[in-house]
This record gives C-alpha cells, sequence and structure tokens, in this order.
C-alpha cells in the first residue's frame, strides 16, 4: 500500500510563515492566498469541507473589519489556479466572475489542491527514456499528446488561457514531446509513420492532425476529432493562429493534395455544409496496419473472400443472352462502342478525355424490378473481358447500425484498394441503390434522417471522384435526387417486355432436353405479363411440380397455374389475372 508523506503538509499548517514551506513554492501564488489555503485545510481536516467567501475572508482580515471586501480578488485568483472550486455552480473565464456576487459563495479546496498536498506537486513524471519496443508504444505515446492538445484546446474555450492549470497542461505537453524525441532517437531503427512523415516531408503541425484523425480511427469513439473546426482548434493557441491554420485543411493543402488524407462533405443539422477529415485507406493499410508489399499482385478471388462487402460476379452471359427492346439494346451497343480501346485513344490524343484515365463510366440502369438489369450489366463485363464486383446497396443499413456513413465511403475505399492489390479494374455493381440516390430530406428533424443525408453527401461525392466502370440499378426514376442523376454518364430505361420479346425469352430460358406434353404452346405462355426475372423463377417452380409427379411432363396447365399463383402474390404490382390482347 502506498505511504503518503504528510510532513509537507503538517509544515504548511504548523510554521509562521507559510512563504518558507516546500509546499509554497508549487503553489504559485501570492502569500496572503497561501494563507487562505491555511485557513480552507485546517477546517479541511476539521471536518469543514466548505465555507463561504464571506466567512473566509472575515477569519483572515478580521482585524480590517469591513475592509476585508478588498481581498476578494485573491479567492477569485485562487479559483482561476485551480486550488479551490466554486460549490454547484460552473464558470467560464474566472476574469467573468463578479466580484461581489463572489462574496456569499460557498467554496472547497479542489481535488488538484488534495492531490497536490498528498504527492507533494503536480510535475508529471516521465519514464526512463528508452527504445520503442514497438510502432504501438509508439502510437501511444502519440494519442496521448492527442489527448493533451484536447485538453488544451477545452481549456482555451472554456476557460481563461493564462490560468495555471493551463500552464501545467502545456508544461506536460512539452515534456512529453521530447520525451518521444529522445525515445525516437535512441531508438535502433525509426518507427515507419516518422519515415514517412519526413518523406512526405510534414511539419510538426499537420502531424498532429495526422495523429487525431488515426486516434479516431483507432478508438472511433469521438467522431469530433474528424470536424475540421475541432481539428484546427486543437493545434492553434490563439484567434490568429486558428485563421491562420485553416490552410492545413484546404483544398490545396499538402495533406489533402499528397492523398494523405480526404474528406467528406457532410450536412449540418442547420443545412450547411461541412467537412469531415479521415486518413486514406491507402495510408491506414500501408503505413500504419502493416508494411507496404511493392509489386505483388493477389488474385481478385482471394481479396474478395477476405472482406465480407462485396460479391465476385464471373461473367458467362453475353448480350445476345439478354431480351432488351431495340432502344435500349442500341444505347448499350453505343455505349460499349465508346468504351473502346481505339476510341478511347482518339479522345486522349485529342484532349477531350484525361491521359491517365480509363475505360470509365458511371452508369446508371433504371426500370421495373426483373426488367434484366443485372443481367445486363453482367453481359456488359463479358463483352469488355472484365469482372464484376457487387454490393447490395439495400443491406447498408441493417449491415452496419450506426455506421451507415462510415460504410457509404468503405465501399469506395474498399474498391480502390481491392483495384491496387489485383492490378486490374472490375466492374462495381451496385445493386438496388435507390437509398443512396433518392432525393435527400431538407427539413431534418431526427437522428435517422441526419445520417441518412450524411450517408447520401458521401455517396455523391465518392461517385464523382469514382474512377473506372460504375453501374447502378435502382427501380425509381422519379425519386432520384437531381444531383446524383447529374453524376452518371448514362442514364438508360429498361422497360417491362412486350409479348414478342417475352416469347423469345421464354425461348431462351426453357429447358431443351426436359419433356413436354404434346400440344405444349408457349405462345399461350407469353401472353401473361411476366418480366425476365419472373419467367425464370416460373420455369423453376413449374419444373419442381413436373419433377415430383408421375408422369413427369411439362404441361401448360402446370405453368398456368404457377404463373397465376406469382401474378396474385409474389410480384408485387401486378395482381390482375388474363391475358394480353
Amino acid at each position: 500500500m502506498q505511504k503518503i508523506d504528510m510532513h509537507g503538509l503538517i509544515e504548511f499548517l504548523q510554521k509562521k510563515y507559510v512563504e518558507q514551506t516546500a509546499l509554497f513554492s508549487q503553489l504559485k501564488c501570492s502569500v496572503n492566498e497561501a494563507e487562505l489555503l491555511k485557513i480552507l485545510m485546517s477546517d479541511y481536516l476539521a471536518g469543514t469541507t466548505e465555507v463561504t467567501v464571506f466567512s473566509l475572508l472575515a477569519e483572515a482580515y478580521k482585524k480590517e473589519r469591513i475592509g476585508y471586501v478588498t481581498h476578494i480578488v485573491e479567492v477569485r485568483n485562487l479559483i482561476e489556479l485551480g486550488w479551490v472550486t466554486i460549490n454547484g455552480q460552473h464558470h467560464g473565464k474566472t476574469s467573468d466572475i463578479i466580484l461581489l456576487d463572489l462574496l456569499h459563495q460557498s467554496i472547497s479546496l479542489s481535488i488538484t489542491f488534495l492531490k497536490l498536498v498528498e504527492d507533494g506537486n503536480l510535475d508529471i513524471r516521465l519514464p526512463e527514456v528508452k527504445p520503442y519496443a514497438d510502432h504501438l508504444e509508439y502510437l501511444q505515446d502519440n494519442f496521448l499528446r492527442i489527448d493533451l492538445y484536447q485538453k488544451l484546446a477545452q481549456i482555451r474555450q472554456n476557460y481563461d488561457p493564462s490560468t495555471q492549470s493551463f500552464t501545467r497542461v502545456k508544461n506536460r505537453l512539452m515534456m512529453l514531446e521530447k520525451q518521444i524525441k529522445k525515445r525516437i532517437a535512441v531508438s535502433k531503427e525509426s518507427p515507419r509513420l516518422e519515415r514517412y512523415f519526413k518523406e512526405r516531408h510534414l511539419n510538426e503541425k499537420e502531424r498532429v492532425i495526422f495523429f487525431a484523425l488515426l486516434k479516431e480511427e483507432y478508438s472511433g469513439t469521438d467522431e469530433n476529432l474528424r470536424d475540421m473546426n475541432t481539428l484546427i482548434e486543437i493545434v492553434s493557441f490563439d484567434d490568429y493562429e486558428k485563421i491562420k491554420n485553416r490552410s492545413l485543411l484546404e483544398e490545396n493543402a499538402p495533406l489533402i493534395e499528397k492523398g494523405i488524407i480526404g474528406y467528406d462533405e457532410v450536412l449540418t443539422p442547420f443545412g450547411s455544409m461541412s467537412r469531415s477529415f479521415f486518413i486514406s485507406e491507402e495510408v491506414l493499410k500501408e503505413i500504419v496496419y502493416s508494411k507496404k508489399k511493392k509489386n505483388q499482385r493477389i488474385k481478385l478471388d482471394t481479396l474478395i473472400k477476405e472482406q465480407e462487402i462485396f460479391e465476385l460476379i464471373d461473367p458467362r452471359t453475353t448480350l445476345d443472352d439478354v431480351v432488351l427492346n431495340s432502344e435500349t439494346r442500341e444505347i448499350i451497343e453505343l455505349l460499349l462502342k465508346r468504351m473502346d480501346t481505339q476510341v478511347i485513344k482518339r479522345l486522349k490524343e485529342w484532349g477531350i478525355k484525361d491521359k491517365k484515365g480509363s475505360t470509365d463510366s458511371k452508369i446508371m440502369f433504371h426500370g421495373h424490378p426483373g426488367t434484366g438489369k443485372t443481367l445486363t450489366a453482367v453481359s456488359i463485363a463479358k463483352t469488355l473481358k472484365k469482372q464484376v464486383i457487387s454490393f447490395d446497396c439495400s443491406k447498408i443499413l441493417s449491415m452496419y447500425v450506426g455506421e451507415s456513413e462510415k460504410n457509404a465511403r468503405r465501399i469506395f475505399d474498399t474498391y480502390k484498394d481491392i483495384v491496387a492489390k489485383s492490378k486490374t479494374e472490375p466492374i462495381l455493381l451496385l445493386n438496388e441503390a435507390d437509398q443512396f440516390l433518392s432525393s435527400r430530406t431538407v427539413a431534418v428533424s431526427g437522428g435517422a434522417e441526419k445520417m441518412h443525408n450524411q450517408m447520401q453527401n458521401i455517396f455523391l461525392e465518392q461517385i464523382e471522384r469514382f474512377d473506372g466502370i460504375l453501374i447502378a440499378t435502382t427501380n425509381l426514376l422519379e425519386n432520384i435526387d437531381p444531383a446524383f442523376s447529374r453524376r452518371f454518364d448514362y442514364k438508360i430505361k429498361f422497360e417491362k417486355p412486350n409479348a414478342s420479346q417475352r416469347l423469345e425469352i421464354w425461348k431462351k430460358l426453357m429447358p431443351t432436353n426436359a419433356p413436354f406434353e404434346t400440344g405444349f404452346n408457349l405462345e399461350t405462355l407469353a401472353k401473361y405479363q411476366l418480366t425476365g426475372a419472373q419467367i425464370s423463377l416460373a420455369i423453376k417452380n413449374a419444373a419442381m411440380i413436373a419433377a415430383v409427379q408421375e408422369e413427369a411432363l411439362f404441361t401448360n396447365e402446370i405453368f398456368e397455374s404457377v404463373i397465376k399463383k406469382e401474378l396474385s402474390g409474389a410480384f408485387g404490382e401486378e395482381k390482375t389475372l388474363g391475358f394480353l390482347s
């Protein structure tokens, strides 16, 4: 058990001249103020934990009669130093305290003063200088730095920065920073982040911003650390510096230009836009989490297995397998021609297309469910000799409750990481992107609406920056936010198939080696208003019924029974039965 050395306290209470005691040198106050603390400490030991300022001054200056009111300022100074607290109240800057109002307030010794009495001093005790054993020790010290920077920022905001508490925290920060430099100097190998900072020529304030964002990445407990104003606050010691330091996070700032950090535009509760910063996924993975691996190509299927966001689709169908109306097919064929490498080469030579760009396009497929949007996307990939990584956007809220905004960005960060590691450019397919693309809420009344708007703003910005082929499918074009609509190079409508197209789909999907009844008539089935997906499902359901019967035959009766059941229930808005004329 720790023993408490009370010699300093006893000396402080018994010695006639407090200025001659060891404790006095730690107080940084006047002799009169120390005498007031002496009275408070004596009362505390006698069981009186709080007194009024009036009674304290009356006891200390009883010979001066009414003149003791001139000493109220000494109590205020003790509050400012952090040795005394006002009970039941929270004050901002101590200079704002009205002295006469303070006269009848109840005060008590602060925890800080009691800690000083117990320990003898408040100086930080840093461990002996020793090399960093690993990367985590280095990060731990720097995360403590950020805690101290945040504490200083809070004192500046809520109190007078000339207070003793501000000075103590600042001194502690300076000592810690010296300690970090000494440990780096004696380490056998400099921490890789230090090397990274030197390679990128980052100054001290840029490094503090980086560590603040990194601390949030690790802990995930203080989203405010991503806010631009918060980051500027912690690297600024006065209002002039705050104005000057905004340049650290502007568009042309080194941290952003070098791709070290990025930001999302976030809608505030007041309707304005603010920036939420983050360390780029590439930096996190290559510099912080693991050693950089150069010139190593990893198979796409291996990368997909290592994450849980995307599904890998290996295209097996071509556009010849897809039944589309003539107008839609014509647009898609034109789109493919524009993606031809020779066309891209010409556009680059003419200066129409960025030379570093590839066959990038942002495409929106819209139309009723089951009309072939996903099948067409996969078939386009087959034509372009590309693979597809698909994400079901309808799952974003249920998969990441409370983190939808962060994971909206993660979709694109993970895609970029997959592209970099596989050295391929698969098509990014975003299925059922309705909730990403729908109109944003203007009047935000709740947390859910705010989260949804922020998620959409992130999605909007990521689409703007996306480099590659992106295909988003949606059912409801009329609900699309105009800002999203403008981001897509092509918006292609998928209509429900007409009678002749439905007959073509039946012919393509019907198994050729199955037994059919005599007189089986596909034209009869094609008269039902089904989409391609519905026709595919009807064939599977009919096959299940036919297979268990004694005479296993495909009959019109079985198919019509299955179709009517589906039209009356599972396929949504189509409730009417019968035929098209």
